[in-house]
Protein backbone atom coordinates (compact mmCIF):
# COMPACT_ATOMS: atom_id res chain seq x y z
CA UNK A 1 0.00 0.00 0.00
CA UNK A 2 1.33 3.44 -0.96
CA UNK A 3 1.06 5.85 1.95
CA UNK A 4 2.94 8.77 0.39
CA UNK A 5 2.33 11.21 -2.48
CA UNK A 6 4.34 11.11 -5.71
CA UNK A 7 3.70 13.46 -8.63
CA UNK A 8 3.03 11.59 -11.87
CA UNK A 9 6.31 12.86 -13.37
CA UNK A 10 8.43 11.51 -10.49
CA UNK A 11 10.44 8.35 -11.09
CA UNK A 12 10.58 5.93 -8.18
CA UNK A 13 12.71 2.84 -8.68
CA UNK A 14 11.93 -0.52 -7.10
CA UNK A 15 13.29 -1.41 -3.67
CA UNK A 16 12.99 2.07 -2.16
CA UNK A 17 11.64 2.64 1.32
CA UNK A 18 9.43 5.74 1.44
CA UNK A 19 7.90 6.77 4.74
CA UNK A 20 4.29 7.58 5.45
CA UNK A 21 3.15 11.07 4.52
CA UNK A 22 6.21 11.87 2.40
CA UNK A 23 5.77 13.95 -0.77
CA UNK A 24 7.79 13.61 -3.96
CA UNK A 25 7.31 16.39 -6.49
CA UNK A 26 7.80 16.99 -10.23
CA UNK A 27 10.64 15.32 -12.15
CA UNK A 28 12.38 13.89 -9.09
CA UNK A 29 14.14 10.52 -9.19
CA UNK A 30 14.18 8.26 -6.14
CA UNK A 31 16.68 5.49 -6.85
CA UNK A 32 16.70 1.86 -5.76
CA UNK A 33 17.95 1.12 -2.26
CA UNK A 34 17.42 4.53 -0.71
CA UNK A 35 15.37 5.15 2.43
CA UNK A 36 13.14 8.16 3.11
CA UNK A 37 11.59 8.55 6.55
CA UNK A 38 8.07 9.68 7.40
CA UNK A 39 6.96 13.18 6.45
CA UNK A 40 9.79 13.99 4.04
CA UNK A 41 9.25 16.58 1.32
CA UNK A 42 11.27 16.05 -1.87
CA UNK A 43 11.07 19.13 -4.10
CA UNK A 44 11.12 19.39 -7.88
CA UNK A 45 14.02 17.93 -9.90
CA UNK A 46 15.72 16.16 -6.96
CA UNK A 47 17.93 13.08 -7.29
CA UNK A 48 18.15 10.69 -4.33
CA UNK A 49 20.81 8.09 -5.17
CA UNK A 50 21.04 4.46 -4.06
CA UNK A 51 21.75 3.83 -0.36
CA UNK A 52 21.00 7.43 0.67
CA UNK A 53 19.18 7.58 4.00
CA UNK A 54 16.88 10.48 4.91
CA UNK A 55 15.35 10.56 8.39
CA UNK A 56 11.92 11.81 9.43
CA UNK A 57 10.74 15.26 8.28
CA UNK A 58 13.68 15.98 5.96
CA UNK A 59 12.92 18.92 3.66
CA UNK A 60 14.71 18.80 0.30
CA UNK A 61 14.20 21.89 -1.86
CA UNK A 62 14.26 22.02 -5.68
CA UNK A 63 17.26 20.91 -7.77
CA UNK A 64 19.16 19.09 -5.02
CA UNK A 65 21.46 16.13 -5.71
CA UNK A 66 21.91 13.67 -2.83
CA UNK A 67 24.51 11.11 -3.83
CA UNK A 68 25.34 7.67 -2.46
CA UNK A 69 27.12 7.91 0.88
CA UNK A 70 24.88 10.64 2.35
CA UNK A 71 22.89 10.16 5.54
CA UNK A 72 20.59 12.92 6.79
CA UNK A 73 19.09 12.52 10.24
CA UNK A 74 15.65 13.82 11.29
CA UNK A 75 14.53 17.42 10.64
CA UNK A 76 17.33 18.29 8.20
CA UNK A 77 16.75 21.13 5.70
CA UNK A 78 18.51 21.04 2.31
CA UNK A 79 18.21 24.37 0.47
CA UNK A 80 17.57 24.89 -3.24
CA UNK A 81 20.27 23.65 -5.62
CA UNK A 82 22.68 22.54 -2.89
CA UNK A 83 24.75 19.48 -3.70
CA UNK A 84 26.67 16.71 -2.01
CA UNK A 85 29.72 15.07 -3.56
CA UNK A 86 30.76 11.47 -2.96
CA UNK A 87 34.26 11.11 -4.44
CA UNK A 88 37.25 13.30 -3.49
CA UNK A 89 39.03 13.06 -6.86
CA UNK A 90 36.48 12.25 -9.61
CA UNK A 91 37.64 11.43 -13.13
CA UNK A 92 35.38 10.48 -15.99
CA UNK A 93 37.67 7.68 -17.22
CA UNK A 94 38.34 6.17 -13.77
CA UNK A 95 35.64 4.26 -11.93
CA UNK A 96 35.68 5.02 -8.21
CA UNK A 97 32.36 3.58 -7.04
CA UNK A 98 34.20 1.66 -4.33
CA UNK A 99 35.69 4.91 -3.00
CA UNK A 100 32.49 6.78 -2.06
CA UNK A 101 32.95 8.64 1.21
CA UNK A 102 30.26 8.89 3.87
CA UNK A 103 28.75 12.29 4.68
CA UNK A 104 26.47 12.66 7.70
CA UNK A 105 24.12 15.57 8.35
CA UNK A 106 22.97 15.43 11.97
CA UNK A 107 19.51 16.17 13.36
CA UNK A 108 18.09 19.62 12.72
CA UNK A 109 20.95 20.96 10.58
CA UNK A 110 20.18 23.38 7.72
CA UNK A 111 22.17 23.76 4.52
CA UNK A 112 21.56 26.91 2.46
CA UNK A 113 20.86 27.37 -1.24
CA UNK A 114 23.68 26.53 -3.66
CA UNK A 115 25.97 25.20 -0.92
CA UNK A 116 28.33 22.33 -1.71
CA UNK A 117 29.24 19.68 0.86
CA UNK A 118 32.47 17.90 -0.01
CA UNK A 119 32.19 14.23 0.89
CA UNK A 120 33.60 12.70 4.03
CA UNK A 121 32.49 15.50 6.36
CA UNK A 122 29.99 15.61 9.21
CA UNK A 123 27.54 18.45 9.74
CA UNK A 124 26.70 18.67 13.46
CA UNK A 125 23.28 18.84 15.12
CA UNK A 126 21.43 22.10 14.41
CA UNK A 127 24.37 23.56 12.48
CA UNK A 128 23.58 26.29 9.95
CA UNK A 129 25.38 26.37 6.58
CA UNK A 130 25.01 29.67 4.71
CA UNK A 131 23.93 29.98 1.09
CA UNK A 132 26.73 29.26 -1.38
CA UNK A 133 29.09 27.88 1.26
CA UNK A 134 31.61 25.19 0.37
CA UNK A 135 32.03 22.70 3.20
CA UNK A 136 35.54 21.22 3.21
CA UNK A 137 35.71 20.09 6.87
CA UNK A 138 33.43 19.00 9.71
CA UNK A 139 30.95 21.53 11.13
CA UNK A 140 30.32 21.47 14.89
CA UNK A 141 26.86 21.20 16.47
CA UNK A 142 25.10 24.62 16.51
CA UNK A 143 27.89 26.17 14.43
CA UNK A 144 27.15 28.88 11.85
CA UNK A 145 29.45 28.74 8.81
CA UNK A 146 29.52 30.38 5.41
CA UNK A 147 31.93 31.37 2.65
CA UNK A 148 34.22 29.53 0.25
CA UNK A 149 35.73 27.66 1.89
CA UNK A 150 33.21 27.87 4.72
CA UNK A 151 34.51 29.30 7.97
CA UNK A 152 33.16 29.81 11.49
CA UNK A 153 30.88 32.84 11.84
CA UNK A 154 29.23 32.12 15.20
CA UNK A 155 26.69 29.85 16.84
CA UNK A 156 22.94 29.38 16.38
CA UNK A 157 20.05 28.09 18.46
CA UNK A 158 17.81 25.19 17.50
CA UNK A 159 15.44 27.85 16.14
CA UNK A 160 18.17 29.19 13.84
CA UNK A 161 18.91 32.47 15.64
CA UNK A 162 22.47 33.69 16.11
CA UNK A 163 23.50 33.33 19.75
CA UNK A 164 25.29 36.02 21.73
CA UNK A 165 27.07 34.77 24.83
CA UNK A 166 27.54 36.49 28.20
CA UNK A 167 30.91 36.63 29.96
CA UNK A 168 29.81 33.44 31.71
CA UNK A 169 29.34 31.70 28.33
CA UNK A 170 25.51 31.64 28.39
CA UNK A 171 23.43 32.49 25.31
CA UNK A 172 19.63 32.71 25.08
CA UNK A 173 17.56 32.09 21.95
CA UNK A 174 15.39 35.19 21.41
CA UNK A 175 12.51 33.11 20.04
CA UNK A 176 12.36 30.08 22.34
CA UNK A 177 14.07 31.41 25.47
CA UNK A 178 16.20 28.23 25.54
CA UNK A 179 19.66 28.61 27.05
CA UNK A 180 22.96 27.45 25.59
CA UNK A 181 26.45 27.18 27.04
CA UNK A 182 29.66 27.93 25.12
CA UNK A 183 32.61 26.13 26.67
CA UNK A 184 35.97 25.22 25.16
CA UNK A 185 34.82 26.01 21.62
CA UNK A 186 31.66 23.90 21.77
CA UNK A 187 27.99 24.78 22.32
CA UNK A 188 25.39 22.71 24.13
CA UNK A 189 21.79 23.38 25.09
CA UNK A 190 21.24 23.53 28.85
Amino acid sequence: MINYFAHQSAVIDENCEIGEGSKIWHFSHIMSGCKLGNGCNIGQNVVVSPEVVLGTNVKVQNNVSIYTGVICEDDVFLGPSMVFTNVINPRSAIIRKDEYLKTVVRKGASIGANATVVCGNEIGRYAMIGAGAVITKDVAPYELVYGNPAHHMGWVSEYGHKLHFSDEGIGICPESGEKYRLSEGQVEKI
